[in-house]
């Protein structure tokens, strides 16, 4: 006899008595579950805390940084006049600046012309940079280093828009332009690069000699040395003039690079009177790195803890409650701030720039005692950065930077945690595989002892009804 639905032969509720046989089969793989999950919380919560030391890490390596403490900032007094840079390492100190002239390079047009397609007529147009002297000029010195430049005008390239073209492809020190207005189209040529050295004068050469100075490309041409111009000196070519402190300066550019150690000035506009310059450490940065330690300080500290701490009203415990790495760290930060430095012979603790440790664990800072640590550059520098024979004569951030490298690295506090960790949750993976693998094999045992019991049950029924209906029968025929 065949059973169609697991049950039915014995009249049993069977898929009933199995469930309720497995869920209590199953109860000790759900243990290892909820282990399973508690731990990869835990995971989760030293992933946390890596990522948590990381920024402690660079925030305490760049309050430690030399480069930091070696910065320095430039403020003009006037800097529509006199712009100012510093670099790192740059002298302390005021500067007064008088500029008196800012560079210039050379610019010369031509006579208008009709349009900017106008032709003039073909040749060799020669560009020559160097210093005019004298006033009205009288002499001229070549460049040294730079070569004449030759340009070639050919037949199809004598408009004044071609030659305008050829003369920017020519990198000759010169930049040609065509300005138009209600006269006509004008050639407009100017030095690529300011200083008196950069002034120039154009040679030209026509294919064929018109007599004409002032038609075809000798309307080009520029040397007041000479008698040939025909081009207008629009502006001469002129060094920046300057007194820095009194002492009369001068160079090609406006931007004057290290005028002094580490100091570079860009002139915009002639003054008046002088503009005070001034050189100082960059206080500015150590103040932002400060904060930026504080705030990594606390959001470190705020989530160790909230990961250890024991809710009394909830009853509820964090994840690294009663951890040992996780307490270990709460107690090896608290360490590095509580123990004294001799670094300094101004300051000893954090407290004394403002730095405060409040009840909860979490820093809290004093802008006016910080700002008063900070005018004491020197010794904040030393409190802070100060690598020292001893933790005692170290720095603060030092000692945090190291504590950070320690925690981080290779067979740190971290990676160790992590690694037991990963091989508890491989060991319970294991163990939970092969208690699924004893679930899957009882409840087919279950299933086939049941299905034996339903055929059983289904042939003692049938027996039961055959014998009923012989019975029957009999009594049928003897009545």
């Amino acid at each position: 006899m065949t059973v169609s639905s697991l049950g039915v032969g014995s009249n049993l509720d069977a898929e009933t008595i199995i469930t309720k046989l497995m869920a209590a089969e199953q109860q000790p793989l759900t243990a290892l579950q909820k282990q399973e999950a508690g731990l990869q919380t835990k995971v989760s919560s030293f992933g946390k805390l890596q990522s948590l030391f990381s920024d402690l890490q660079t925030a305490s390596r760049n309050l430690a940084s030399p480069l930091l403490w070696t910065q320095t900032t430039a403020t003009s007094a006037d800097s529509t006049s006199v712009g100012a840079t510093s670099t790192s390492g740059a002298a302390a100190g005021s500067y007064a600046v008088n500029v008196t002239a800012l560079a210039k390079g050379q610019t010369v047009s031509s006579a208008a012309l009709a349009s900017s397609s106008s032709t003039l007529s073909s040749g060799t147009l020669t560009i020559t940079l160097g210093t005019w002297t004298g006033d009205p000029i009288s002499g001229f010195t070549a460049k040294g280093g730079a070569s004449p430049v030759n340009i070639t005008i050919g037949a199809g390239d004598t408009s004044l828009a071609s030659i305008r073209d050829k003369i920017n492809a020519a990198n000759a020190g010169v930049t040609a332009s065509i300005i138009n207005d209600a006269s006509g189209a004008r050639l407009s040529l100017r030095s690529t690069a300011t200083g008196a050295e950069n002034g120039f004068k154009i040679a030209a050469v026509e294919d064929t000699d018109d007599g004409n100075a002032a038609t075809g490309l000798t309307a080009l041409a520029f040397d007041p040395t000479s008698g040939s111009s025909q081009l207008t000196l629009n502006e001469k070519a002129q060094n920046a003039a300057a007194t820095i402190n009194g002492i009369d300066v001068s160079s090609a550019s406006n931007t004057l690079s290290n005028v002094a150690d580490g100091l570079t000035l860009t002139l915009q506009k002639t003054t008046s009177s002088a503009v005070t310059v001034s050189v100082g450490s960059d206080t500015a940065s150590v103040r932002t790195d400060v904060d930026a330690f504080v705030k990594a300080f606390n959001a470190l500290a705020s989530y160790l803890q909230d990961q250890t701490k024991y809710d009394a009203d909830s009853k509820k415990a964090g994840p690294l409650q009663a951890n040992r790495t996780a307490i270990d760290l709460k107690n090896a930060l608290r360490n590095v701030l509580n123990q004294a430095s001799t670094a300094s012979a101004t300051y000893s603790r954090l407290s004394d720039v403002g730095i405060v440790m409040k009840s909860d664990g979490t820093l809290e800072t004093k802008s006016a005692k910080l700002d008063a640590g900070i005018v004491n550059f020197d010794e904040l520098r030393k409190l802070f950065s100060t690598d020292g024979a001893t933790d005692a004569a170290s720095g603060f951030m030092l000692r945090m930077r190291k504590l950070s490298d320690s925690v981080l690295g290779t067979d740190g506090a971290l990676d160790a945690a992590s690694t037991s960790l990963s091989s508890q949750l491989k060991n319970l993976g294991k163990r939970e595989d092969a208690l699924k693998v004893r679930l899957t094999a009882t409840e087919a045992r279950l299933r086939a002892q049941y299905e034996a019991l339903d055929k059983q049950m289904a042939g003692l029924t049938g027996l039961s009804n055959y014998v009923s209906a012989q019975v029957a029968s009999w009594n049928k025929s003897s009545s």
